[in-house]
């Protein structure tokens, strides 16, 4: 008897660990690894089904080039530091830091004993001029006259010499005075006033047209240093990008390429500059050489010190190029997986180029023509 149940529990056991009559078989069949590096998929499986494969293609890749740090700078050509013209007191003050001012627009105005000064030397030029004319008309009239009289036997010869001599330095002496008349006149236009009027105020105008970018003056100042300047006026229709160029990349540029900017600002957005200036040694820290590059900026987005990243494309090339998903790291090499025929797949090993865009070139590896996995190459990582 108690053989007999022994042998019914045995049978119990087989049956619970006996798969139902009729059940469902999965669908899901192993991949079987031919050899290593290979994969095999059967067809039925659902995951082949997630899988995208594409055909490499032959692209135009950029092959020299660089990049590095950018810097948005202001312009140093479209760049004005104001001076006041003489010393005096600073009256009035017509613009505000920040304000847009037109080329001959009032700034400031100053007054100044130099404007009496060059007023008074304006008038004192004229009669000067005056006095040497009419010096002039009486020595041409007295040398007329001794010549008649030298022709009569009435004079001597040297009395008609002497007339002469007068005469010229009369000439001389007008011209002299002229010239002078000519330079406190210049002198009056310099500073803006009219000739003849005292106690006038000397108006600053705008050199350029631009913004105020600084502003280091208040009415009622008294200013003597006329080597500080009260104002800054800087023209943003243009701006300059810096940047540090590696030595080994200095091969690649010369005055007129053009620099592509990429700025932190503006997210996906390509300014293009074209280089303006190179500097004259590379420095010995760094091992670069800084070079500026001019760009417009007439909608006023660029601003300076804003940073970003700027990229010089010396030469294109044709190369294989595959979506970056496609490209994989494992175990410290970069791979795909490139079909052999259907449901069989070999992990590739190769060589990626500087991606652009979505796409990356290989430049070891791949030929144009293989079929590789664009989608769902992660799925096979674990094969």
């Amino acid at each position: 008897m108690r053989y007999a149940w022994l042998f019914g529990t045995l049978l119990w056991i087989t049956a619970c660990g006996r798969a139902p009559e009729g059940a469902p078989k999965s669908d899901v069949a192993p991949a079987a690894v031919a050899e290593p590096g290979r994969i095999e998929i059967p067809a039925d499986s659902p995951k082949l089904k997630q899988l995208t494969i594409a055909e490499v293609k032959l692209a135009s890749m950029p092959t020299d080039e660089f990049t590095a740090p950018g810097k948005v700078e202001l312009n140093p050509n479209h760049l004005s530091k104001v001076l006041l013209p003489v010393p005096g007191r600073v009256a009035e003050v017509m613009v505000r830091f920040g304000d847009a001012v037109k080329k001959n627009e009032p700034l400031l105005t100053v007054e100044s004993p130099e404007a009496d000064a060059a007023t008074s030397a304006a008038l004192q030029a004229d009669a000067q001029v005056t006095d040497a004319q009419a010096a002039l008309n009486k020595a041409q009239q007295d040398f007329e006259r001794v010549s008649e009289l030298f022709k009569g036997d009435a004079i001597a010869k040297k009395d008609v010499v002497a007339a002469e001599t007068t005469l010229a330095q009369a000439r001389t002496a007008l011209r002299q005075a002229q010239t002078a008349q000519q330079q406190a006149a210049a002198r009056l236009e310099l500073f803006g006033l009219k000739p003849g009027a005292f106690r006038q105020r000397m108006v600053v105008r705008a050199p350029l047209s631009g913004k105020v970018t600084e502003m280091n003056v208040v009415a009622g100042e008294y200013r003597n240093d006329l080597s500080a300047p009260v104002l800054t006026i800087a023209d943003l229709s243009s701006v300059w990008v810096s940047a540090e160029v590696p030595e080994s990349s200095i091969r690649l540029v010369k005055p007129g390429e053009i620099f592509d900017l990429s700025l932190a600002a503006y997210p996906g957005e390509v300014f293009h500059s074209r280089v303006a200036r190179m500097a004259d040694a590379v420095d010995p820290q760094t091992r670069t050489l800084k070079v500026w590059a001019e760009l417009g900026n007439q909608g006023g987005k660029l601003r300076p010190e804003m940073f970003g990243e700027v990229r010089h494309i010396e030469s294109y090339h044709d190369v294989p190029v595959v979506p970056a998903r496609a490209v994989i790291q494992t175990q410290g090499k970069t791979v795909v997986y490139r079909e052999r025929g259907p449901g069989k797949f070999e992990e590739t090993a190769v060589e990626a180029g500087r991606r652009s865009g979505d796409l990356l070139p290989v430049t070891r590896g791949l030929q144009a023509g293989d079929r590789v996995v664009v989608d769902g190459a992660m799925l096979l990582r674990g094969y």
